[in-house]
């Protein structure tokens, strides 16, 4: 009999099981998860969760019975010990699952501190999952003292909220400035100043030395000397693709899971989708650490388990929630040389351009923009700098 598995039950995870069902798979489908709760959303963890707006049954992508409604297997707390590609199994403790087709849909996992320098002391978190924030939440108290490190978009996700709640924040940024590996230099300028205005303190170009305590973190010393008192601590210094189990198969990694444009890996039968893999591209190859990106190329593979032969191509896009900011991000701005910035009342956007190429667009609480930008990339559509910055420009008028 048919028998899908698929490891890893996250965002894509979850899209890639109901897609199969959806297009008239009739096999029997397997999701493994190693959390105890079935699939949850996670971007609100850091916002509207952490903020106490969302409670724990909206975080569900889908209600519990769905899986058994769709005759999907949910094996919740559950770790895959081994994968046999030769065998085509899975191994759970004592138990053996074969497979026809494995989908491998493991994520990633947060950077941690070492040891060494005080990251396993109690009171520093990361923020990736349900756990996470279940822990850190009781320290969300007004007037207490958080060291974030990393000014990316997660750190300064988690600034807002306990900034918002009354809390003394610290953002520390080894890099000249926040979100210098993903933005302009405009967007980090925008960001500092929304946080500044908020009472975030942000220190960038200076790194960690160690964090300081006994058992429970006290202090953050920085590699300038300075000692920042701290009452809890959040590592936000980026993920990794989760690997680890396809690297004890034997299947080949290139920045994560390397697939092809179907998303088979080099594995038979075994495939991959979602944070952990990575794919070709006319620029090379891609990995794409998004929400977005989760569905789509999870339900690429599906489409692509039950035949269609159908090539993703991928259609950026991003976004964070910042205070009353919502940050909406199309394309890749990788190589870009050039800025055109947008300004009309209450929204600014910025639009990266590489020579006469538009590559991506930043926008701040101007969905307009994002939309309009969204579709010239798809369309290979490339308007003047000049006119995107005029903010008599009618946007729409740029598509036709």
């Amino acid at each position: 009999m048919k028998h899908t598995i698929v490891i890893g039950a996250g965002q894509s995870g979850a899209s890639l099981v109901a897609k199969l069902r959806a297009l008239g798979d009739t096999g029997a489908i397997t999701l493994i998860g190693a959390e105890r709760l079935p699939p949850y959303q996670r971007p609100p963890l850091s916002k509207a969760y952490l903020l106490g707006e969302m409670p724990l049954e909206r975080l569900f992508l889908r209600p519990e019975a769905f899986y058994a409604e769709q005759n999907i297997a949910l094996r919740m707390g559950q770790t895959v010990d081994a994968v046999d590609t030769a065998a085509k199994t899975v191994r759970l403790g004592d138990e053996v699952l074969a497979y026809t087709d494995l989908v491998l849909t493991t994520g990633s996992v947060p950077r941690r501190l070492p040891a060494s320098i005080g990251g396993a002391l109690t009171g520093v978190f990361t923020l990736r999952d349900l756990a996470d924030v279940d822990a850190m939440q009781p320290y969300f108290v007004a007037g207490k003292r958080v060291v974030i490190v990393g000014g990316g978009y997660i750190g300064l996700e988690g600034a807002a909220v306990a900034a918002k709640l009354g809390l003394d924040v610290t953002v520390v940024e080894m890099a000249p400035r926040i979100l210098q590996r993903v933005a302009s230099a405009e967007t980090s300028d925008f960001f500092r100043d929304l946080h500044r205005a908020h009472g975030v303190k942000i220190i960038e170009a200076t790194g960690l030395e160690r964090l300081i305590g006994g058992d429970h973190v006290t202090a953050a010393r920085l590699t300038d000397g300075r000692e920042l008192p701290a009452d809890f601590v959040i590592v936000g210094v980026g993920i990794t693709p989760a690997t680890d189990l396809a690297q004890a198969s034997g299947i080949a990694l290139d920045n994560g899971i390397a697939t092809d444009a179907l998303g088979r890996t080099s594995a038979p039968h075994v495939w991959a989708a979602g944070d952990c893999a990575s794919f070709p591209t006319p620029a090379g190859r891609m990995r794409l650490e998004s929400v977005p990106n989760a569905i789509d190329q999870a339900e690429c593979v599906a489409a692509n388990l039950l035949g269609a032969n159908k090539d993703y191509v991928p259609e950026p896009w991003f976004w964070s929630d910042q205070y009353d900011i919502k940050l909406q991000i199309a394309g890749l701005n990788t190589g870009y040389d050039h800025i055109a910035t947008r300004r009309t009342e209450g929204a600014v956007s910025f639009w990266y351009y590489k020579g006469p190429q538009l590559l991506a667009v930043d926008a701040m609480n101007d969905p307009r923009a994002f939309m309009v930008a969204k579709r010239l990339l798809a369309m290979g559509k490339s308007p003047e700098p000049a006119l995107v910055a005029n903010p008599e420009t009618e946007l729409k008028a740029l598509l036709k």
